[in-house]
């Protein structure tokens, strides 16, 4: 059976785990060095890419737990159980990762390792043209524009705003064509906002990134769903933005 989404469950030493608030490259960081070598090294540094672009193949949720939150310093403490999950179309990132976490049985959090307690995995197969999701992390979506004067800046799009769908598209578009090396399906792939969409700003290596998380009712064809489902929604889905689980399929 092919593994796609793990759901990793966690437990820190003396029952608490302290990382900066904006942990994403963090928790990245540790993905990396849980997976084979040379799978690791050819994500980093290379990818699937498809003219400009560059993915990486794998998204990953935010920490969910029992948590404090330390605003003065920048720290947010997760105490008991933790839980992450992480997402991939790739098979060799899905074995690796689960074969050394076990193996292991911990897992480098920043200063901290982390006792795993136990993975769960699953294939979700999204069955036609439409899917409810829940977001796990947030989606981010942008264009990189031109300021009159000539300097750039990068706008950021939530659901329901006019070029959320077709930048949505666009992106599903170049993975499928990165990852398979062929044309995707005709039928535009669109993102309808399920009630109050909630802003995240993040600051990832000292640049401030923008996404959204909520529920969205996605259609659009079979297998670029399906694709967004196990690489992710959206941009930057290594640095942590856009997994999210299906209500529907």
């Amino acid at each position: 059976m092919r593994i796609i989404h793990l759901q990793i469950h966690f437990s820190a030493q003396n029952g608490q785990l302290q990382l900066p608030i904006h942990y994403n490259h963090v928790v990245q960081a540790a993905i990396y060095n849980s997976i084979d070598n040379e799978l690791a090294t050819f994500l980093h540094n290379k990818g699937y890419i498809f003219e400009k672009r560059v993915f990486k193949m794998f998204s990953f949720s935010q920490l969910r737990g029992s948590y404090i939150l330390d605003k003065n310093n920048g720290k947010i403490s997760f105490c008991n159980e933790i839980s992450l999950r992480i997402t991939s179309p790739l098979d060799e990132f899905c074995q690796s990762l689960v074969n050394i976490l076990l193996t292991r049985g911990s897992m480098r959090l920043g200063s901290s390792d982390v006792k795993i307690e136990k993975v769960y995995a699953e294939k979700l197969h999204v069955k036609g043209e439409a899917a409810k999701v829940l977001t796990l992390s947030p989606v981010v979506l942008y264009s990189t524009l031109l300021r009159p004067e000539g300097t750039k800046y990068t706008c950021y799009y939530q659901p329901g705003d006019p070029d959320y769908n077709e930048l949505l598209d666009k992106n599903l578009r170049k993975k499928f064509q990165s990852f398979y090396g062929e044309e995707p399906p005709a039928g535009k792939v669109r993102a309808v906002p399920l009630g109050s969409q909630r802003m995240h700003i993040v600051n990832y290596r000292n640049t401030i990134i923008k996404g959204y998380s909520g529920k969205l009712a996605l259609s659009g064809p079979q297998p670029l769903l399906q694709l967004a489902v196990d690489a992710g929604l959206g941009g930057k889905n290594s640095q942590g933005f856009g997994c999210f689980k299906p209500l529907q399929c």
